[in-house]
């Protein structure tokens, strides 16, 4: 059975739809929304991993609605978040003739949904797009709202846009294929939704985890639906995330310093690194008083459990408190200077503060690297 999810947006509202098997009905479903301006076209983005395994059933499903489709494929990996594949990206786009009614079909995980949806949103100064997610991260989380970007040296997703999707199709059957490093990676985005503002889905987690992990088709789909239905009900309440929207934020400031320092690389999946930041965000919020210590406590159990990681892995060269704090000030969320941190009461009670004490943050940083085995520098 397909789960349908509304994002209210007025005009610019649309659907998510959750289930096994939507990949093989995405022509139909796609066909619908496309303008006879654009001539019922689509232009397929992709990665090296989806088209090995995925993209032949996505253009046989195009191809069988009567849906003209064309394509790139794009090297997998956080690095392709970049000026380079958004300038090639952009390319093979108006050499394939893309006009202003042609929809872009961003089909991947997370890198593709920014990318592509960045690259619809100045071509030919907006084009409509389609996400159809193929990860668990980009399922429950990055698919959904309209956040486009690309990475700058400087830091995580500086250079982007709101941009909304038409509709999200989130085939949760595809998930099989995923590496189970990368399921994991993505049960991170999960879990904060539980942490944010929804104990009892937390509790739920607790005891279903396990076969969420373990592709448990029911046990998935309430996953994937229940973190959808939260996201939706923030977006439409805070599109661009001017306040209530930031609590999505929860764990990331420290994943994206972790993510800068790591090099973008294999060394932390960007779940991985937010699974580290929820629990850096809660040992904050102890030092700070604001949380018992024993919700983080209960936090590390799970996930430890469930293999996730809650410390940092050891880097080459060493981690460093100075450049992981400077990562700090270059977070989307500074204002006039000032990082404003999510931080939680307790499991389910996250608010959002811009007045975290430098030298609180610098004994969390500090603790983080010598549970890491490496003493502060």
């Amino acid at each position: 059975m397909t789960a349908s999810i509304s994002v209210a947006l007025g005009d610019r509202s649309y659907d998510i739809l959750i289930g096994p098997g939507l990949l093989a009905e995405a022509g139909a479903r796609i066909a619908p929304l496309l303008g006879a301006s654009g001539g019922g076209r689509v232009f397929v983005v992709t990665d090296e991993t989806l088209e090995s395994l995925h993209l032949e059933a996505l253009k046989d499903a195009l191809d069988g609605a009567g849906i003209e489709n064309h394509g790139v494929v794009l090297p997998a990996g956080e690095q392709t978040k970049s000026f380079v594949h958004l300038e090639s990206l952009l390319d093979a786009m108006l050499d394939a003739g893309c006009e202003r009614g042609t929809t872009i079909v961003a089909f991947g995980g997370g890198v593709i949904g920014d990318l592509a949806g960045f690259a619809a949103s100045v071509l030919l100064r907006g084009v409509p797009f389609i996400q159809i997610p193929s990860t668990l991260l980009a399922q429950v989380d990055s698919s959904v709202g309209g956040k486009t970007a690309i990475n700058a040296r400087q830091g995580k997703n500086l250079i982007g846009s709101f941009h909304q999707p038409r509709l999200v199709l989130a085939d949760t059957g595809v998930l099989r294929t995923l590496p189970p490093r990368e399921l994991k990676a993505g049960y991170a985005e999960v879990v904060k939704y539980g942490l944010i503002d929804d104990p009892a889905f937390f509790d739920w987690l607790e005891v279903h985890a396990p076969a969420v992990l373990a592709g448990h088709e029911g046990a998935v789909v309430r996953a994937v639906e229940t973190s959808c239905r939260a996201k939706a009900r923030i977006v439409a309440a805070d599109e661009r995330e001017s306040g209530q929207r930031a609590l999505l934020n929860l764990g990331h400031t420290f994943a994206h310093a972790l993510e800068a320092e790591g090099g973008y690389g294999e060394l932390l999946l960007h779940g991985e690194a937010v699974s580290i930041g929820l629990l850096l965000a809660f040992d904050l919020s102890v030092e700070l008083g604001l949380c018992p210590a024993e919700d983080r406590d209960r936090l590390r159990r799970h996930l430890d459990l469930l293999g996730m990681p809650a410390d940092l892995p050891p880097l080459p060269g060493g981690w460093d408190a100075d450049r992981l704090i400077a990562h700090f000030a270059k977070d989307k969320k500074v204002r006039d200077g000032r990082v404003t941190f999510v931080l939680a009461r307790g499991i389910g009670q996250a608010f959002l503060s811009p007045d975290v004490p430098a030298p609180a943050l610098r004994r969390v940083v500090e603790r983080a690297l010598s549970r890491a085995g490496v003493g502060p520098r």
